[in-house]
């Protein structure tokens, strides 16, 4: 076996496709070396990552189980001698850049696909080194290997973890594990993402062959608990994409948060130690219940002390005067439980019961959360009639997107044909399927010369 082989095999684990990925990589050794010359190159990867259950949780201090995909970003470098950073894409379309690395970095236009890589360039030069040296780069995320975009598997944080990796390595910054899923998670403030740490702790902090349970409350020394939880032999992930995307989903997303708030202040007059809803989740819902009205409008809320408008971050809006607050922190709440229940199944091999659990979380993250759409709702159905299917749910913020699918091995190909052609059928929309395997955190992957 090669060097480039074991590496793999390490990465993606000996059932994948090796022969495919190899080739994958001999290809982009090859773009590399068309555009730069030859000479040293070290490949950086990260994997996207969905997540299994553990939906809107992170938050509210909640618990999540995400898990690394063999869908990856690959960062190819060269070392240089100055603080240039020169960067190439594999796939046509995107504008070569190049940055003088330093503290402060002028962002491109708001979606420019160098921006995830300027992030922790700048953050690395703040926080880390203030005279870090630059590289050479080539980005491939192309499919059917790479991250696919715009599909909720977190392809942006994946090429913001691969370039610090590569940054990082390419500095010898002593910066690994949790420390660097964190300092990625701020990397992202750059384009103006405030999102939680799952999807940076997924690509950094993950295993082949298991999904991360991720403990989202910042312990006191601000570290956080996680632990690796086996994924069963025989089964597949499947992913599929609705290819429904809501332009505007930021105002639902930021309600959402609201609502959780507001529940948080109301709850704090029976518990006022509290500062997320995770600290009840010893209570009893009956106890909780009561404390929260089904609906609540903004001039009720302000008598009681509670400014909506205020309840969000500086410059935020919910962008409504009413708040449905009961039925957002059952989900949260029960949610939360649910992510502990599935890794004690996981942990005991009671695939049967994962799989409920997930049809619980998707029930939910619908009918309390209201996060679904038809077209979601048409995958997830027929997904839950197709014979080896265990479980089904949808995965990520919601609004369109993709949903979770976990099928027995010997069912995925036939499963995935059902679902697309079902879905096609019925919505008129082409879905994609993504049959995907857990693959190790990011990091370096190999050396080599061209």
């Amino acid at each position: 076996m090669s060097d480039l082989q074991q590496a793999l095999e390490t990465v993606y684990g000996a059932d994948a496709d090796l022969a495919s990925q190899a080739k994958r990589y001999r290809s982009d050794l090859q773009r590399f070396r068309e555009r730069y010359g030859p000479g040293p190159v070290q490949i950086y990867r990260a994997p996207g990552r969905v997540n299994l259950i553990g939906e809107h949780t992170d938050y509210n201090h909640g618990y999540v189980l995400p898990m690394a995909l063999d869908r990856d970003v690959l960062v190819l470098i060269r070392p240089r001698q100055d603080a240039t950073v020169r960067l190439a894409n594999a796939e046509p379309g995107f504008p070569l850049r190049h940055f003088e690395l330093a503290p402060e970095i002028p962002p491109n236009a708001t979606g420019d696909w160098a921006n995830y890589f300027q992030g922790p360039a700048q953050l690395l030069a703040q926080e880390q080194s203030a005279d870090l040296l630059g590289i050479d780069a080539l980005v491939d995320s192309a499919l059917p290997h790479g991250v696919p975009r715009g599909a909720g598997l977190s392809s942006s944080s994946a090429l913001t973890v691969a370039a610090a990796s590569a940054l990082v390595g390419r500095n010898r910054l002593p910066l690994a594990g949790p420390a660097l899923a964190e300092a990625c998670g701020r990397a992202e403030w750059y384009v103006g993402t405030r999102g939680g740490i799952m999807d940076q702790f997924g690509a950094v902090l993950s295993q082949q062959g298991h999904a991360l349970f991720l403990d989202c409350r910042p312990q006191a020394d601000g570290s956080y608990c996680y632990r690796h939880v086996p994924i069963p032999s025989g089964y597949d992930v499947l992913v599929v994409d609705s290819r429904v995307r809501h332009r505007n989903t930021g105002p639902h997303f930021n309600r959402r948060v609201a609502e959780g708030r507001i529940g948080v202040r109301l709850l704090q007059t029976r518990w006022p130690e509290m500062t997320h809803l995770r600290d009840v989740e010893g209570q009893p819902w009956s106890a909780i219940e009561p404390l929260l009205p089904e609906v609540a409008h903004s001039p009720e809320l302000l008598a009681q002390g509670i400014d909506p408008e205020a309840i969000l971050e500086e410059g935020v809006s919910p962008q409504t005067d009413t708040f449905y607050v009961r039925r957002r922190c059952r989900h949260v709440l029960s949610e939360n439980r649910r992510v502990l229940d599935a890794i004690e199944a996981l942990s005991q091999d009671e695939v049967a019961r994962f799989g409920q659990l997930m049809a619980q979380a998707h029930d939910s993250a619908r009918d309390d959360y209201e996060i679904s759409v038809p077209e979601i709702e048409t995958l997830v159905g027929v997904a839950r009639r197709q014979p080896g299917v265990v479980g089904a749910r949808l995965t990520g913020a919601g609004w369109g997107g993709c949903i979770v699918v976990l099928v027995e091995s010997d069912q995925t190909s036939t499963v995935a044909n059902a679902i697309t052609q079902t879905y096609a059928r019925e919505s008129g929309r082409q879905a994609r399927a993504f049959c995907c395997r857990s693959s190790a955190g990011a990091g370096f992957c190999w050396e080599t010369e061209v």
